[in-house]
């Protein structure tokens, strides 16, 4: 007999994966192809994020593409310091699927 599907469970660490939507212009294009774009963890990994966008948002996900941005090197008042690395996850919904993430979780 096959085990019925169960919702996935809200976990602290999902929480811990995603860290912030990223809302820009090129994410707001990628929108009406039904995807998001949130920053998420440096540690996490495709199913990690993967699971926790479908706990959080209830959502069926069918893909996950990563992005790492590298930090620029930056100057202010002559002294060089160097901004942090982002990763960005760009998360494609299911058709009729959507999340927004202008309200809280």
């Amino acid at each position: 007999m096959a085990k019925k599907p169960q919702a996935a469970a809200i976990d602290n660490r999902h929480y811990d994966v995603i860290v912030a939507p990223h809302i820009t212009e090129k994410s707001t294009l990628v929108s009406e192809q039904n995807a998001v774009v949130f920053k998420v963890a440096k540690t996490a990994s495709k199913p990690q994020i993967k699971a926790a966008i479908e706990a959080l948002f209830n959502v069926t996900v069918t893909g996950v593409n990563t992005i790492v941005t590298k930090g620029k090197t930056k100057r202010w008042k002559g002294e060089a310091y160097k901004r942090s690395d982002v990763k960005k996850a760009i998360i494609r919904l299911k058709d009729g699927d959507s999340i927004d993430i202008t309200s809280g979780i």
